[in-house]
């Protein structure tokens, strides 16, 4: 996919582990020449994500941060608008679904845990580059929200991603002016290393693949989208009629 993204510049989180939409999405925004800060909680994650990346002739820096904590998320901006000269495209990804049981069963821990990871994050990273996107003229934000209706057993999670769509929605409204658009992905089942290790599925040809969310993201992060804005696009594979 052609997507006219050379020379910009792009925030992208939860690039952690190997096998992981965060690494196909760094990969596939590098193709198209864009300059990456990707970031993760984990610090050598990060570093052998963005060691890849370089490999491969990417112009990347790593970010070492928590972005459930405000002063992490304001760093990781200001790190990557040292390193670049300023921020096109954020891609919220950092999160997932870590608490899996019954909804009577999760303790206020769990769910606090779950929903920052989720929402907070992406909150607190899209308010810090908002003011730098304005005062440049514009960018475009993707977040990560999820397909398909709630599942039992995962009510924090539920409840995060229909936050992640309320957030979207909101920050769309509001960065109209200024020329910010904030979309959302919303994968289905995906092919992710974590996915099959934990469901062992015996056929995954109906789940989305890695590159194809990668894909979509390059298409919102890009010139193609310019009309698309406070829209959530599913990525399901075949796994939905």
């Amino acid at each position: 996919m052609q997507a006219n993204l050379q020379g910009k510049v792009a925030i992208v989180t939860g690039v952690s582990k190997d096998g992981q939409v965060g690494q196909a999405v760094a990969r596939a925004l590098a193709a198209q020449g864009v300059s990456l800060a990707v970031c993760a909680r984990t610090k050598d994650n990060v570093v052998a994500r963005a060691a890849e990346l370089k490999a491969d002739g990417a112009n990347v820096i790593p970010v070492v941060a928590s972005l459930t904590e405000e002063a992490d998320a304001k760093r990781l901006v200001e790190e990557a608008i040292s390193a670049f000269g300023r921020v096109d495209i954020v891609v919220n990804l950092a999160g997932g679904l870590s608490v899996y049981k019954s909804s009577a069963e999760v303790s206020v821990d769990e769910w606090t845990r779950e929903v920052n990871n989720n929402v907070l994050s992406a909150f607190l990273v899209t308010r810090a580059v908002f003011p730098h996107m304005t005062k440049a003229g514009g960018g475009s934000i993707v977040n990560f929200a999820r397909a398909g209706n709630a599942q039992a057993n995962m009510l924090p999670y539920n409840v995060a991603k229909a936050g992640v769509v309320a957030l979207t929605r909101t920050f769309a409204l509001e960065g109209k002016n200024a020329h910010i658009r904030v979309n959302a992905v919303g994968p289905g089942l995906v092919d992710t290393a974590s996915n099959v290790a934990m469901m062992k599925p015996s056929d995954t040809s109906k789940w989305a693949k890695r590159e194809e969310i990668a894909d979509v993201v390059v298409f919102l992060a890009g010139e193609a989208s310019l009309g698309v804005t406070g829209q959530v696009l599913d990525v399901t594979g075949w796994g939905y009629a």
